[in-house]
C-alpha cells in the first residue's frame, strides 16, 4: 500500500495511530479509556484485519488482562484501605522516626514510604503520608523538601517495579514472567534506586529548595495521632509484608521442589497473587479491624469506600489490555520485534525506551506500560534468554520518567508542597527522573548475574 512493504505500512500505521492515541489524551483532553478504545479500532481497521476479528481481539485483550490484573487491583486496595483507616500506616513511619532520629528522618520517611507503598497505590500512600511530612517537619525543623522527596522516591520506587502494583503486574502478564522472581528483582533495584533519588536527591536539592508550607494546609493535616490506638508495628509489618512474603516463597519452592510435588503444588496456589493478598485481606480485618474496634458494618462500609476510586484505573488498564492485543493479533508487533532483532537493540533498553517515550507524551504510568510491554512483547520470542522479569523492570522503570504538567501526579506534589511550577521540576520531576535511569543502571547490572 502507497508503495511500500506490508511490514513498514504496519509499522507507519503503528506510529500514527500512538501519536493519535497520545494526541487525544494530550491535546483533546479525551478519557484514556475511550482514547484507548478508538485508537484500538483505528489499528484494527487501517492495518487490514478482518472486521469480525477486530472486535474479538478487543475483546481477548481487555478480558485477558482484568480477569487477573482486577481482581488484584480490588484486593490491594481494600488492604490499602484497611491499612489506612487503622493508622498503621502512622505506626510504621512514628516507629522509624523513632528509630532513626533527628539527623537522618529523611531516611525514616523513605523507608516508611517503601514499606506503607507495597500495597497501595501511589496516590492513596501520598494523601496517606503526607500529613506525616508536615508533623515530622514541624517537630524537627528539618526542610519539608528534605523529608517529602525521599517519601516520594519511596512510594514511586515500588509503585513502578515492585508487584502487587498494577504497572509491574499489567507487565508479568503481558510478557508472561514469574511474579516472585520479579518481586525478589523489584525491591533489589528499587530499594537502592529510591535512596539515591530520595534521601540523597532530597538533601542536595533542599538547599536550594527548602519548601514553605501552606499554613493552613499545615493546620489542616498536621494532626497528630494517639500512638496508643495505633496497631502495633509488628502486625501492621507482618499484615502488610504477608503477600510479598507468600509470593516470594512460592518462587523458592518452585525452585527448590520438583514439579508435581504436593507442597509445591500448594505453595503454588497460596503464593498466587490473588491467593496471597486475599489470604492478607482477611488478616487485615482482624489486625486491622476488629482487634482496632471496627465494628463489621463500619469495616463493610469502608471495603464499599475503596472500591470507587478504582474503577476509572481498572477501565483504562482494560482497555490497554485491549490495545496491546490489537498490536499483536494485526502484526505491528511482529514487525517491531524483527526491528528490534535487526536493529541488535538491548531488549531491555528498548522496554525502558519505549514506555518512557510513552510516558513523556501521556503523562500516564500506567498507559506507558501497558502499551509499551505491548509493542516489546513479540521481541521476546526472537531473542533467546531474554529475561522476562528484567523486561518488566524496565518497562516500569520507562514509566517512570520525566513527570512534567501532563501528569496529575506532578500538581498533586505542587500544590501540597507549595512550589511554583519551576520549582516542582527541579524536585519532583528531577526525582522521578534520576529514579528511571538509575533503577535501568541496576536492571543492566542485575542482566549480568541472572
Amino acid at each position: 500500500m502507497f508503495g511500500m512493504s506490508h511490514e513498514s505500512y504496519l509499522l507507519l500505521d503503528a506510529v500514527v495511530t500512538i501519536i493519535g492515541l497520545i494526541v487525544l489524551i494530550t491535546r483533546f483532553k479525551v478519557h484514556p479509556f475511550i482514547a484507548l478504545i478508538i485508537a484500538a479500532g483505528f489499528l484494527g481497521l487501517t492495518s487490514g484485519m478482518p472486521v469480525d476479528k477486530i472486535i474479538k481481539a478487543f475483546q481477548d485483550g481487555f478480558g485477558g488482562v482484568l480477569g487477573f490484573v482486577g481482581i488484584i487491583l480490588a484486593l490491594g486496595t481494600m488492604l490499602g484501605k484497611m491499612m489506612a483507616e487503622s493508622g498503621g500506616a502512622d505506626q510504621i513511619a512514628q516507629t522509624l522516626i523513632r528509630a532513626f532520629g533527628k539527623e537522618r528522618v529523611q531516611w525514616a520517611m523513605m523507608f516508611a514510604a517503601f514499606l506503607v507503598g507495597i500495597p497501595l497505590f501511589f496516590e492513596i500512600g501520598f494523601v496517606l503520608l503526607i500529613p506525616l511530612v508536615f508533623i515530622v517537619a514541624r517537630r524537627t525543623g528539618v526542610s519539608l523538601i528534605k523529608i517529602g522527596i525521599p517519601l516520594l522516591a519511596g512510594l514511586s520506587a515500588v509503585h513502578g517495579l515492585v508487584p502487587p502494583h498494577p504497572g509491574p503486574l499489567l507487565a508479568i502478564g503481558v510478557f508472561g514472567a514469574d511474579i516472585g522472581k520479579t518481586i525478589l528483582y523489584g525491591l533489589i533495584v528499587a530499594l537502592p534506586t529510591a535512596i539515591i533519588a530520595g534521601p540523597l536527591y532530597g538533601t542536595f536539592i533542599s538547599k536550594y529548595i527548602p519548601g514553605n508550607p501552606s499554613q493552613e494546609l499545615v493546620d489542616q493535616l498536621a494532626r497528630e495521632s494517639d500512638s496508643s490506638t495505633l496497631p502495633s508495628f509488628s502486625v501492621t509489618l507482618i499484615t502488610v509484608l504477608l503477600p510479598v512474603f507468600l509470593m516470594l516463597l512460592k518462587t523458592f519452592a518452585d525452585i527448590a521442589l520438583p514439579d508435581g510435588h504436593m507442597a509445591r503444588n500448594w505453595m503454588d496456589m497460596i503464593g498466587h497473587p490473588i491467593s496471597a493478598l486475599l489470604l492478607a485481606l482477611l488478616l487485615s480485618l482482624y489486625t486491622f479491624g476488629h482487634r482496632q474496634g471496627i465494628g463489621s458494618k463500619q469495616i463493610l462500609k469502608l471495603l464499599d469506600a475503596s472500591l470507587a476510586p478504582t474503577a476509572a484505573i481498572i477501565l483504562i488498564i482494560g482497555a490497554g489490555g485491549g490495545f496491546k492485543q490489537m498490536l499483536v493479533t494485526s502484526g505491528v508487533g511482529d514487525v517491531i520485534g524483527h526491528m528490534a532483532v535487526t536493529a541488535q537493540i538491548n531488549p531491555i533498553l528498548l522496554a525502558w525506551l519505549v514506555a518512557a517515550v510513552i510516558r513523556i507524551a501521556t503523562g500516564s504510568a500506567t498507559v506507558a506500560t501497558i502499551t509499551g510491554a505491548g509493542i516489546v512483547v513479540p521481541v521476546v520470542g526472537m531473542v533467546p534468554g531474554v529475561n522476562l522479569e528484567l523486561l518488566v523492570l524496565a518497562t516500569g522503570a520507562g514509566s517512570l520518567i520525566l513527570s512534567h504538567v501532563n501528569d496529575a501526579g506532578f500538581w498533586l506534589v505542587k500544590q501540597y508542597f507549595n512550589m511554583t511550577v519551576a520549582e516542582t521540576f527541579k524536585t519532583w520531576t528531577a526525582m522521578e527522573t534520576i529514579l528511571s535511569i538509575v533503577a535501568l543502571g541496576f536492571i543492566m547490572l542485575l542482566s549480568l548475574v541472572v
